[in-house]
């Protein structure tokens, strides 16, 4: 199905991505324990909620492609740089590279020098990149390119990148269903997601596995997929793809699989919620409660 995507509609199923990602991260931050605990799913506590790095670099990526229509690097470099809080729970390597450029290294050294050059295979290029996916929903092809430009300003590394292409491809989909009417069996959602990654990868790999698992129980999937307790995108993206797809209609019951899975959990939830409710939209039954949302703590005041 080819179609057209006014500018007003590419904001809103790209502001709706962004909530889903924030009250997923600011509720998976509730339920967070170190290590490999997981804390049991029962009411969320009184809000507010605060959201960390997930929602904050996902603020400025929503930020600059509704100034440019598309990702400018230069400008997400500098967005990243200056609204960067560390008290947000920004990752040791996310903090050298940000410190960086805010230092006035340009972003593709900086992000080239992390890990002794090898570059960041971290979960934070996928974290922040559903409300693109949702943006570009009605091209699987430029989600893709854009969410590599994206993911570069930050992460060197192959994983890194793909784990964001991934991601960005889902929510593409997601809110391209959403527009059709039409919910993607979710077989067909993560075989898609798959042929847009490099088949040499080891997230690749993992989507695969992913989509073997589909109906298996959550304890065999994370043993299989991991549950984001590494923070990289080989066991990051693919636990959380496996969940959007199996709940792309039940946002509630998304994260609460996330929940249950532990690790971390305010990611993965901020990566589910993205793709779950491009799909489901806000205040529906099957998306972002209400109440939820009134718990997240208010995003932030430059956002468009």
């Amino acid at each position: 199905m080819a179609f057209t995507l006014f500018p007003d509609t590419r904001l809103a199923l790209a502001r709706d991505a962004l909530t889903g990602l924030s009250v997923g991260d600011a509720l998976g931050g509730t339920f967070f324990r170190p290590g490999d605990a997981v804390a049991p799913w029962g009411d969320p506590p009184t809000g507010p909620w605060p959201w960390s790095d997930d929602t904050e670099m996902a603020c400025s990526v929503l930020a600059v492609l509704a100034t440019a229509g598309e990702v400018d690097r230069d400008a997400l470099a500098t967005s990243f740089a200056r609204r960067y809080d560390p008290a947000r729970r920004y990752g040791a390597g996310a903090v050298g590279i940000l410190e960086l450029i805010r230092g006035g290294t340009p972003w593709p050294v900086a992000a080239a020098s992390a890990f002794d050059g090898q570059g960041s295979c971290g979960n934070g290029a996928a974290m922040r990149v559903g409300p693109l996916g949702a943006w570009f929903a009605d091209s699987t092809r430029r989600a893709a390119d854009q969410a590599r430009a994206c993911a570069e300003v930050t992460h060197a590394h192959p994983e890194g990148i793909a784990g964001a292409v991934a991601v960005a491809v889902a929510a593409a989909l997601a809110a391209r269903a959403r527009l059709a009417g039409d919910r993607p069996e979710p077989a067909r959602l993560l075989a898609a997601v798959t042929a847009a990654l490099d088949p040499a990868g080891e997230v690749h790999d993992g989507v695969r596995r992913a989509a073997a698992l589909l109906g298996r129980p959550l304890p065999r999937v994370v043993d299989a997929l991991g549950n984001g307790s590494r923070i990289t995108a080989q066991d990051t993206v693919p636990f959380t793809l496996w969940v959007a797809a199996s709940h792309l209609d039940d946002y509630p019951a998304a994260l609460r699989a996330c929940v249950e899975a532990g690790g971390d959990v305010d990611t993965t939830a901020a990566i589910v919620g993205a793709v779950v409710a491009a799909y489901s939209g806000v205040g529906t039954p099957a998306g972002v409660p209400s109440g939820w949302l009134g718990a997240r703590e208010p995003l932030p005041t430059w956002l468009p």
